[in-house]
Formats: C-alpha cells, sequence, structure tokens
C-alpha cells in the first residue's frame, strides 16, 4: 500500500494569498498559520498531525487561479 504525502500547498511565497482558507477548512487542526519576516501569514501543515484528506488543497482558490 502506498503512503499518502503530505500536501503541498505553495512552493514560494508568491503561490499563496494567505486567506486561511486552508487552516479554517483542516479537520484535524493540522495546519498553523505563521508569520513571515513581513507579517504576512503563510500556512505551515504539521505532518504528524495531517490526515492527508487534501481538504487543503481542494479549498484554495488562489492555486486554482493559477492553474
Amino acid at each position: 500500500m502506498t503512503e499518502k504525502r503530505v500536501p503541498v500547498l505553495f512552493s514560494n511565497d508568491s503561490e499563496c494569498c494567505g486567506c486561511s482558507a486552508c487552516y479554517a477548512v483542516c479537520p484535524k487542526g493540522a495546519i498553523s498559520m505563521i508569520p513571515n519576516r513581513y507579517g504576512f501569514l503563510y500556512p505551515m501543515i504539521d505532518e504528524v498531525v495531517c490526515v492527508r484528506c487534501g481538504k487543503c488543497l481542494s479549498v484554495c482558490a488562489f492555486k486554482k487561479k493559477l492553474a
């Protein structure tokens, strides 16, 4: 059986608008919003808590705009 990977929400800062939708939808509370050096909030996934359901990826309106 193949183990699911932890979702990658973004690979650079320009791929996240900081809306916190992923944070709000996470059923396990595995996402924290962490400020960068400029105070902009970015999601950080706790790999231990994450159940790899993919809800964070499916709710990301900003990522859908990039596709």
